[in-house]
């Protein structure tokens, strides 16, 4: 089954980040996703831009509205996400455990959704 580990953290942490400190973390980070892929169970992951370079689209009234800036302000924002397959929520759930972001903010994880026919959906 597959799951996505969405990494959720206070951004202004990483902001006040040293130089030495940001590439501590990118190495834990890299440490993660090789020994993920090396277990078969790392699909992808990406970083994603600060919160602040987001722009949110809504339609309301069949009129599309875009605005700058995050959907919601909130003090954790999503800052990644892994996407992993493993036999049960346990082992995912073990695989969360070990994302570096887990110290400091918080992963959760989801099954990506099955149709009734089994199918995952697009």
């Amino acid at each position: 089954m597959k799951y996505m580990a969405l990494i959720y953290s206070d951004a202004s942490r990483w902001e006040h980040f040293s130089p030495e400190q940001r590439e501590a973390a990118y190495g834990r980070y890299r440490a993660f996703g090789e020994e993920a892929t090396r277990a078969n169970v790392m699909l992808g992951g990406a970083e994603l831009a600060p919160t602040h370079d987001a722009t949110t689209v809504r339609i309301q009234d069949a009129e599309t509205l875009v605005t700058d800036g995050p959907y919601a302000e909130v003090k954790e924002a999503l800052g990644g996400y892994y996407l992993l397959e493993c036999a049960s929520l346990d082992e995912a759930l073990d695989w969360a455990a070990k994302i570096p972001g887990a110290e400091h903010g918080a992963v959760e994880v989801r099954a990506l959704h099955v149709d009734d026919a089994g199918s995952e959906a697009a």
